[in-house]
Protein backbone atom coordinates (compact mmCIF):
# COMPACT_ATOMS: atom_id res chain seq x y z
CA UNK A 1 0.00 0.00 0.00
CA UNK A 2 1.40 3.38 -1.05
CA UNK A 3 2.09 5.82 1.78
CA UNK A 4 0.38 9.18 1.53
CA UNK A 5 3.64 11.13 2.05
CA UNK A 6 6.93 10.75 0.23
CA UNK A 7 9.81 12.32 2.17
CA UNK A 8 13.19 13.37 0.83
CA UNK A 9 15.59 10.45 0.79
CA UNK A 10 18.67 12.60 1.41
CA UNK A 11 20.03 12.40 4.95
CA UNK A 12 20.68 15.27 7.35
CA UNK A 13 24.12 16.69 8.06
CA UNK A 14 24.33 16.76 11.87
CA UNK A 15 27.02 18.86 13.55
CA UNK A 16 27.66 18.06 17.22
CA UNK A 17 29.89 20.36 19.29
CA UNK A 18 30.59 21.30 22.87
CA UNK A 19 33.43 22.12 25.23
CA UNK A 20 36.21 19.60 25.76
CA UNK A 21 34.98 17.36 28.60
CA UNK A 22 31.27 17.78 27.87
CA UNK A 23 31.04 14.17 26.71
CA UNK A 24 30.33 14.62 22.99
CA UNK A 25 32.14 11.45 22.03
CA UNK A 26 30.32 9.31 24.58
CA UNK A 27 26.93 10.63 23.47
CA UNK A 28 27.72 9.98 19.81
CA UNK A 29 28.98 6.45 20.44
CA UNK A 30 25.80 5.71 22.39
CA UNK A 31 23.65 6.88 19.46
CA UNK A 32 25.65 4.90 16.91
CA UNK A 33 25.05 1.69 18.89
CA UNK A 34 21.27 2.15 18.66
CA UNK A 35 20.70 3.84 15.29
CA UNK A 36 21.30 2.13 11.94
CA UNK A 37 20.85 5.07 9.58
CA UNK A 38 23.85 7.08 10.80
CA UNK A 39 27.39 7.52 9.58
CA UNK A 40 30.10 9.19 11.66
CA UNK A 41 32.59 11.27 9.73
CA UNK A 42 35.97 10.85 11.44
CA UNK A 43 37.86 14.11 11.86
CA UNK A 44 41.54 14.63 11.15
CA UNK A 45 44.11 16.12 13.51
CA UNK A 46 47.79 16.91 13.71
CA UNK A 47 47.96 16.20 17.45
CA UNK A 48 49.56 13.11 18.96
CA UNK A 49 47.57 9.98 19.84
CA UNK A 50 46.43 9.89 23.48
CA UNK A 51 46.09 6.78 25.63
CA UNK A 52 44.16 4.00 23.89
CA UNK A 53 43.08 6.07 20.87
CA UNK A 54 43.18 4.30 17.50
CA UNK A 55 44.06 5.94 14.20
CA UNK A 56 40.93 6.07 12.02
CA UNK A 57 38.56 5.65 14.96
CA UNK A 58 38.80 8.71 17.22
CA UNK A 59 40.67 10.71 14.57
CA UNK A 60 42.88 10.31 11.55
CA UNK A 61 46.24 11.25 13.04
CA UNK A 62 48.63 12.90 10.58
CA UNK A 63 51.61 15.22 10.82
CA UNK A 64 51.30 19.00 10.77
CA UNK A 65 53.00 19.06 7.35
CA UNK A 66 50.53 16.49 5.95
CA UNK A 67 47.61 18.49 7.35
CA UNK A 68 48.81 21.72 5.74
CA UNK A 69 49.15 19.90 2.41
CA UNK A 70 45.50 18.78 2.65
CA UNK A 71 44.46 22.38 3.35
CA UNK A 72 46.36 23.48 0.26
CA UNK A 73 44.76 20.75 -1.87
CA UNK A 74 41.21 21.64 -0.70
CA UNK A 75 40.58 18.23 0.82
CA UNK A 76 38.94 19.60 3.99
CA UNK A 77 35.38 20.81 4.43
CA UNK A 78 36.56 22.95 7.34
CA UNK A 79 39.52 23.15 9.70
CA UNK A 80 40.71 25.06 12.72
CA UNK A 81 43.76 25.31 14.96
CA UNK A 82 43.15 24.54 18.64
CA UNK A 83 45.74 24.31 21.44
CA UNK A 84 48.55 24.31 18.89
CA UNK A 85 47.10 21.49 16.76
CA UNK A 86 45.05 21.37 13.57
CA UNK A 87 41.60 19.75 13.51
CA UNK A 88 39.52 19.37 10.37
CA UNK A 89 36.77 17.52 8.51
CA UNK A 90 37.79 15.54 5.40
CA UNK A 91 35.32 15.95 2.55
CA UNK A 92 35.70 12.24 1.78
CA UNK A 93 32.42 10.38 1.53
CA UNK A 94 30.12 12.86 3.28
CA UNK A 95 28.11 13.66 0.13
CA UNK A 96 27.86 9.98 -0.82
CA UNK A 97 26.37 8.98 2.54
CA UNK A 98 23.91 11.90 2.58
CA UNK A 99 22.64 11.00 -0.90
CA UNK A 100 22.20 7.39 0.28
CA UNK A 101 19.72 8.65 2.89
CA UNK A 102 21.99 8.38 5.92
CA UNK A 103 22.34 11.11 8.52
CA UNK A 104 26.01 12.12 8.70
CA UNK A 105 27.40 13.17 12.09
CA UNK A 106 30.30 15.58 12.39
CA UNK A 107 31.87 15.89 15.84
CA UNK A 108 33.81 19.14 15.55
CA UNK A 109 35.00 22.16 17.51
CA UNK A 110 32.76 25.23 17.79
CA UNK A 111 34.88 27.32 15.43
CA UNK A 112 34.68 24.67 12.72
CA UNK A 113 30.95 24.21 13.31
CA UNK A 114 30.30 27.89 12.74
CA UNK A 115 32.27 27.74 9.50
CA UNK A 116 30.06 24.88 8.33
CA UNK A 117 26.99 26.90 9.30
CA UNK A 118 28.12 29.58 6.86
CA UNK A 119 28.65 27.00 4.10
CA UNK A 120 25.66 24.73 4.83
CA UNK A 121 23.07 26.68 6.89
CA UNK A 122 20.47 23.91 6.49
CA UNK A 123 22.61 21.49 8.52
CA UNK A 124 21.46 20.52 12.03
CA UNK A 125 23.55 21.91 14.90
CA UNK A 126 23.48 20.32 18.37
CA UNK A 127 25.47 21.67 21.33
CA UNK A 128 26.41 19.26 24.14
CA UNK A 129 26.62 21.17 27.44
CA UNK A 130 28.21 20.01 30.71
CA UNK A 131 25.89 20.12 33.76
CA UNK A 132 28.20 22.65 35.46
CA UNK A 133 31.67 24.16 35.13
CA UNK A 134 32.66 22.34 38.32
CA UNK A 135 31.75 19.00 36.76
CA UNK A 136 33.55 19.96 33.56
CA UNK A 137 36.75 20.61 35.51
CA UNK A 138 36.43 17.20 37.21
CA UNK A 139 36.01 15.45 33.85
CA UNK A 140 39.06 17.16 32.39
CA UNK A 141 41.13 16.18 35.43
CA UNK A 142 39.89 12.56 35.34
CA UNK A 143 41.28 12.13 31.83
CA UNK A 144 44.79 12.26 33.28
CA UNK A 145 46.19 12.84 29.78
CA UNK A 146 47.14 16.52 29.91
CA UNK A 147 49.22 18.90 31.99
CA UNK A 148 47.65 21.27 34.48
CA UNK A 149 48.41 24.21 32.17
CA UNK A 150 46.53 22.57 29.26
CA UNK A 151 43.57 21.77 31.52
CA UNK A 152 43.41 25.44 32.59
CA UNK A 153 43.52 26.57 28.94
CA UNK A 154 40.74 24.15 27.99
CA UNK A 155 38.66 25.30 30.96
CA UNK A 156 39.05 28.97 30.00
CA UNK A 157 38.16 28.20 26.39
CA UNK A 158 35.05 26.32 27.55
CA UNK A 159 33.70 29.58 29.01
CA UNK A 160 34.08 31.24 25.62
CA UNK A 161 32.58 28.30 23.72
CA UNK A 162 29.47 28.09 25.88
CA UNK A 163 28.65 31.65 24.83
CA UNK A 164 28.20 30.35 21.27
CA UNK A 165 25.30 28.04 22.22
CA UNK A 166 22.65 30.42 20.82
CA UNK A 167 24.05 29.85 17.32
CA UNK A 168 22.99 26.19 17.47
CA UNK A 169 19.56 24.65 16.83
CA UNK A 170 19.48 22.50 19.98
CA UNK A 171 21.29 22.20 23.31
CA UNK A 172 21.52 18.96 25.32
CA UNK A 173 22.88 18.97 28.88
CA UNK A 174 24.95 15.84 29.45
CA UNK A 175 24.29 15.31 33.15
CA UNK A 176 23.36 11.63 32.75
CA UNK A 177 24.75 9.93 29.65
CA UNK A 178 21.72 7.75 28.86
CA UNK A 179 19.34 10.71 29.14
CA UNK A 180 21.57 12.79 26.87
CA UNK A 181 21.65 9.99 24.27
CA UNK A 182 17.83 9.73 24.31
CA UNK A 183 17.48 13.48 23.83
CA UNK A 184 19.74 13.53 20.79
CA UNK A 185 17.88 10.52 19.35
CA UNK A 186 14.61 12.42 19.79
CA UNK A 187 16.06 15.43 17.98
CA UNK A 188 17.18 13.30 15.03
CA UNK A 189 13.76 11.65 14.80
CA UNK A 190 11.95 14.99 14.94
CA UNK A 191 14.17 16.41 12.19
CA UNK A 192 13.34 13.48 9.91
CA UNK A 193 9.63 14.31 10.36
CA UNK A 194 9.92 17.98 9.39
CA UNK A 195 7.36 19.22 6.87
CA UNK A 196 10.07 20.73 4.67
CA UNK A 197 11.38 17.20 4.06
CA UNK A 198 8.15 16.28 2.23
CA UNK A 199 8.67 15.87 -1.52
CA UNK A 200 5.13 14.91 -2.44
CA UNK A 201 1.72 14.16 -0.93
CA UNK A 202 -0.21 11.43 -2.71
CA UNK A 203 -3.97 11.96 -2.92
CA UNK A 204 -4.95 9.92 -5.95
CA UNK A 205 -7.91 7.93 -7.27
CA UNK A 206 -8.08 5.58 -4.28
CA UNK A 207 -8.35 8.45 -1.84
CA UNK A 208 -10.97 10.24 -3.99
CA UNK A 209 -13.07 7.06 -4.21
CA UNK A 210 -12.82 6.59 -0.44
CA UNK A 211 -13.97 10.17 0.13
CA UNK A 212 -16.93 9.74 -2.25
CA UNK A 213 -17.99 6.48 -0.60
CA UNK A 214 -17.95 8.16 2.83
CA UNK A 215 -20.04 11.05 1.50
CA UNK A 216 -22.54 8.68 -0.14
CA UNK A 217 -22.83 6.64 3.06
CA UNK A 218 -23.49 9.73 5.19
CA UNK A 219 -26.10 11.01 2.72
CA UNK A 220 -27.92 7.68 2.84
CA UNK A 221 -27.99 7.73 6.65
CA UNK A 222 -28.85 11.45 6.86
CA UNK A 223 -30.07 12.83 3.50
CA UNK A 224 -30.16 16.43 4.79
CA UNK A 225 -26.54 16.47 5.94
CA UNK A 226 -23.97 18.54 4.05
CA UNK A 227 -20.22 17.98 3.77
Amino acid sequence: MKEIIKSKEKGNLVVISGPSGAGKGSVIQGILKEEDNLWLSVSMTSRKIRGQEVDGKEYYFITREEFEKKIEDGELLEYTEYSGNYYGTPRGKIHEHLEAGEDVILEIEIEGALRIKELIPEALFIFIMPPSMKELKKRLERRNTETEDKIIRRFKRAYQEINEVTKYNYVVVNDELEKAIRKVQAILLAERCRVDRIEEVYVGNEEELLHESLVDHKNLVNPESKI
